[in-house]
């Protein structure tokens, strides 16, 4: 069919394409293996990876393919300058590459390094019904390899494309497209929550949905995109749960946000978790409000974290420099009162004076000693303190403040 100058998928401006293709001699379709490699310098893997019943990926075609590829490989001169490049576009899961794609190949080859033989992962980033414009019109070209000689025929096999080249860890470049794909059916559970619940109270959901999207600062923006700490405060974990309560009142299931509270939970546990099996018994916590630049500790994730840790035997010493336990009042003094009653106690501002921080060596005895980093006090405190905890031999667990930005 190919071979005849029409596509096999509907799909709008490619048949015209293939056509002006085949007419030109630029493109033929083949089933030899060996017929495809021969003069080639690349070979693009563009095969189904379904799922299996369990959920998994199904790599049977792609195992295929690069058995084929091996055997066309095997004893034969099929690139004009000695060096093959095995690109797959696949989606296919972190790991792939390493772990299947490279042993299949030195099964037969020996070696990749000595049999001329390099590997990338360039994901596509294609969508059915606009594939063709999104192919010359990308955001990005993303080429995973370690190797700079694959790095560079691919630059210039992609040069015709007016988008970045970003080079990255093999690994990175395969988690990309998954990451893209989950985000991208969180977005449309996310809108077709909220309408759900806005619907039965009188409110467009398109209407909202509109106007959320004016928002490039926050909303459509790479605010809160960022892996870090635990989200809170005042506002977000209070107006999450009375948008869960509204969809109770109503007979709304949420889903979506009704994990989000429970992901935000893992997020906590899981430093509490890294800071318990590193042994460490003595903790540093730079950072007790939810975010940098502000004394509000109400449901800060870190007040959570500190509670934690004192509650398992743990030994806290914490630093803010905005925090000042005899300035706070009302409903934050009220908040941090039941959590931590021995606030004062326990705040040393003192924590990052390099004069005060050397006389706390003695509490560096290996794997004893750790510092809790959440991004809530400025970066360059933040790296004096890196270095000293480094030379004193303590475990240093950083974190991001889940907004991206310091604190």
């Amino acid at each position: 069919m190919v071979s005849g100058g029409a596509s096999p998928v509907v799909e709008p401006q490619l048949d015209e394409m293939v056509a002006r293709a085949v007419g030109a001699g630029l493109l033929r379709a083949t089933t030899s293996a060996v017929e495809a490699l021969e003069g080639a310098d690349v070979s693009l893997l563009c095969v189904g990876t379904p799922s299996t019943p369990r959920g998994s990926t199904d790599l049977a075609h792609l195992r295929r393919a690069v058995g084929e590829i091996a055997e066309a490989l095997l004893g034969s001169e099929t690139a004009p300058r000695g060096f093959h490049c095995v690109v797959v576009r696949s989606t296919v899961p972190p790991g792939t590459l390493e772990q299947e794609v490279a042993p299949i190949l030195e099964a037969q080859l020996g070696p990749l390094a000595g049999a001329g033989v390099g590997l990338a992962s360039c994901p596509e980033f294609l969508r059915e019904g606009s594939g063709v414009a999104d192919f010359l019109d990308p955001p990005f070209t993303v080429v995973g390899t370690s190797e700079p000689r694959v790095a560079g025929t691919l630059g210039r096999l992609f040069a015709f494309v007016d988008a970045p080249f970003r080079v990255v860890p093999v690994r990175t470049a395969e988690a990309l497209k998954y990451t893209c794909n989950a985000f991208h059916a969180v977005k449309v559970s996310f809108a077709n929550e909220l309408s759900r619940l806005l619907r039965p109270l009188g409110v467009d959901g398109r209407s909202v949905m509109e106007l959320f999207c004016e928002d490039d600062r926050l909303n459509i923006s790479p605010r809160y995109l960022r892996p870090g700490f635990a989200f809170g405060g005042s506002c977000l974990p209070k107006d999450l749960r009375s948008i869960l309560h509204m969809g109770r009142m109503n007979s709304v299931d949420l889903p979506l946000l009704t994990g989000t509270l429970t992901s935000n939970e893992l997020t906590l546990r899981d430093v509490v978790d890294q800071v318990l099996s590193s042994g460490c018994r003595r903790v540093a916590l730079l950072g007790l409000s939810f975010k940098m630049q502000t004394d509000d500790l109400r449901e800060s994730p870190n007040v959570e974290l500190a509670e934690t840790l004192l509650g398992k035997g743990i030994s806290i010493r914490i630093f803010d420099p905005i925090i000042q336990p005899s300035r706070l009042m009302g409903t934050n003094l009220r908040y941090i009162e039941a959590r931590l009653p021995h606030l004062r106690e326990l705040v040393d501002q003192r924590l990052l004076d390099p004069r005060v921080f050397r006389p706390l060596r003695h509490l560096s005895r290996p794997a004893r000693s750790a510092l809790v980093a959440t991004r809530c006090v400025p970066r360059y405190k933040q790296g004096l303190t890196f270095r000293a905890c480094s030379a004193y031999r303590w475990n240093v667990i950083r974190h991001r403040g889940p907004d991206g930005s310091p604190g």
